[in-house]
């Protein structure tokens, strides 16, 4: 009979490094239903009537409780997919703490968010899938702790999903490192804080731009009309918030970017998410280790 060793290994790149969790087909089926959810919650009102009276403050917590089952299929696919355990369900729940304290020290003031660095180098390391669960938890549990539930949350928990969904995709995952790898990430922190600005902007834009303006909404008008309008409403107004954010970002990933990425990695490393058991004869598990048997008793 055959029994289990205690050990694992666990799927590594060069130099014992782990790599990003990959994305199998349960995980891409269930994060491309979550994202389709969320292009629809952001879009639909583009392609609205002018006579609907719908807004986003009604509509967002159906969102909300949409948002939530779908998250859970995200990690149950995961699981499935690469084997995680409890001990990847308990570093989701720590780093989605650790971006949510992360939140109030900037809480949006001028556009500062530190909590954007850690979320792009956790779905650096973590991968797709464990990102975009995690990106969207940091948010939510953000908002709990700075007030800022509203009909936005659910919009800026699938916005900071696909930020670090979009960080566990960048190439070079189990071969960039050093310098270079820093440089890539800043660079994508910088365009994914932009887009975030960009995508919450299509978010309240319909409803809070001035009536009658050169910038505002106009329910039932062409949508390449709107967009025009929407672009320069961008431009006009969400610069300000957007570009500290971008070099915020920028900041903290080539200062403190190594350091984390060398914790996280080691964590994961540790964790062996993926680790196979490795099975011996029973026999040979019992079998004393040199120098330890009936003569080394004996001397």
């Amino acid at each position: 009979m055959n029994s289990p060793s205690a050990t694992g290994s666990s799927p590594s790149g060069p130099g014992g490094a782990p790599r990003a969790l990959r994305l199998g087909p349960r995980s891409i089926a269930a994060l491309a239903l979550t994202s389709a959810t969320g292009v629809v919650a952001f879009g639909w009102p583009l392609l609205a009537d002018s006579a609907s009276g719908l807004a986003h403050s009604r509509d967002a917590p159906w969102l909300f409780a949409a948002l939530l089952p779908l998250l859970l299929a995200v990690v149950v696919a995961t699981i499935a997919d690469t084997g995680m355990d409890a001990k990847a369900v308990a570093m989701l729940g720590v780093l989605a703490a650790a971006g949510a304290a992360l939140r109030p020290l900037g809480a949006g003031t001028a556009g500062l968010e530190p909590m954007f660095f850690l979320i792009v180098l956790s779905g650096r390391v973590l991968g797709p899938g464990f990102g975009f669960v995690l990106g969207a938890l940091s948010m939510f549990a953000g908002a709990l702790l700075t007030g800022g539930a509203g009909p936005w949350m659910p919009f800026q928990m699938l916005t900071m999903g696909w930020v670090a969904m979009g960080a566990g995709l960048l190439p070079g995952a189990e071969r960039l490192r050093g310098r270079p790898e820093l440089l890539m990430l800043a660079l994508y922190g910088a365009v994914s804080a932009l887009l975030y600005g960009l995508v919450m902007n299509l978010q309240g834009w319909p409803y809070i731009a001035g009536l009658g303006s050169g910038i505002s909404f106009v329910p039932g008008d062409p949508v390449p009309e709107n967009l025009a309008r929407f672009l320069t409403y961008v431009l006009a107004t969400s610069l300000g918030w957007d570009l500290p954010r971008a070099t915020l970002t920028v900041v903290l990933v080539l200062t403190l970017g190594s350091t984390v990425l060398r914790a996280l990695r080691r964590a994961t490393r540790r964790a062996a998410f993926d680790a196979a058991p490795a099975f011996v004869p029973q026999g040979a598990a019992r079998q004393p280790a040199p120098g330890t048997g009936t003569a080394g008793r004996e001397a």
